[in-house]
């Protein structure tokens, strides 16, 4: 799985924000994002340091030239996110868990001060990962420990670019737009918005960013494709499983058909013999797309005005989630006059 899919823990620093609240859970947050905001050094210091390494220059170069182009020609934030760097020495920013019913494909959920419920819930810390995924196994739920490259504090700190954020030259671009759109909007408890706003600014900047880089672009095209592709196997399963758990079939019945689809799926997506699957697998991609549809076919109303459509999205937001949800759905199938 490409860990971006998966997104990072939004709200993480806003729950490190009440970490004088009970509960060691606050305080492991305050205590990474302090960590890491204590790690962060200016890009700018890097570049004027003749002994930089050459393959981080050009990388903290290209970053920057992608921040001033998410300000400048994408309406995103312009702040101080993103201009500097931090080496956290590890893998990932943070372990998100994800965990579903052993039938059923609803995520389970946490909630947070201020940022609302989550399908997720993020930890800084592998181990403390993996023993919140060991409780919610030993409860019955189907469970899926995800490391994520990134996160967004949702402006409430200046984001560093990680050193975990790496992989291909234009995927760094594209998880700069994608983590200051959650920046630019975010509606409380509703991540399938949230998650495919983002998804929608980073893939659609990521095509206009690179129009002047020809290879660079083609290079974005061909990953894309692979995610989406991987993707469509993903949603084609959740669909085919979302079917067998409504299903009036017994429970036995259910288990051995989720057997056999997660078979085929392993077989559909080259994975290997040993690779685990189960229904919290699936929930990313429920998640993170859902919605791009409907935000390509807002940007088009707004005439490609890029500050337009982000006022347009905030609207949006303020909704209650019911009638949100209504309009996204008017968008995607392209009923317009809804919104005039």
């Amino acid at each position: 799985m490409d860990e971006r899919l998966t997104g990072p823990i939004r709200g993480a620093a806003l729950a490190a924000a009440v970490a004088l609240l009970p509960g060691c859970y606050y305080g492991h947050l305050a205590k990474g994002q302090l960590e890491l905001i204590s790690r962060r050094v200016p890009i700018a210091q890097i570049l004027a340091d003749p002994a930089a390494e050459p393959a981080l220059r050009h990388r903290l170069e290209r970053a920057l030239d992608a921040r001033a182009f998410a300000s400048r020609q994408l309406g995103l934030p312009d702040n101080g996110s993103y201009t500097t760097y931090a080496d956290l020495g590890r893998p990932y920013a943070v372990w998100n868990v994800f965990a579903a019913q052993e039938l059923s494909l609803e995520p389970h959920e946490w909630c947070y001060p201020l940022v609302g419920c989550l399908a997720y819930r993020g930890f800084y810390d592998r181990a403390r990962a993996d023993a919140a995924a060991r409780e919610l196994r030993e409860a019955g739920l189907d469970v899926f420990v995800a490391g994520i490259r990134a996160y967004s504090t949702l402006g409430w700190f200046d984001d560093p670019l990680l050193s975990t954020m790496g992989g291909a030259e234009d995927a760094v671009a594209g998880i700069i737009f994608h983590e200051l759109a959650h920046q630019a909007v975010f509606a409380d408890g509703d991540t399938a918005f949230n998650e495919s706003y983002a998804s929608f600014v980073e893939q659609e900047g990521l095509r206009r960013y690179l129009q002047d880089a020809p290879e660079l672009a083609q290079q974005a095209a061909r990953r894309l494709q692979r995610e989406a592709d991987h993707r469509a196997l993903m949603l084609a399963a959740r669909g085919r499983l979302e079917a067998v758990y409504a299903s009036r079939a017994s429970d036995a019945d259910k288990r051995e058909r989720k057997h056999a689809e997660f078979e085929r799926l392993r077989q559909e997506a080259s994975l290997p013999a040993d690779a685990e699957l189960n229904n919290a697998h699936l929930l990313p991609y429920g998640l993170y797309h859902q919605w791009v549809p409907a935000f390509t076919r807002l940007l088009e109303q707004q005439g490609a005005d890029w500050h337009a459509f982000h006022r347009a999205v905030a609207e949006l937001a303020k909704l209650d989630e019911p009638e949100r949800h209504a309009r996204l759905e008017a968008l995607t199938k392209g009923d317009a006059h809804l919104f005039h």
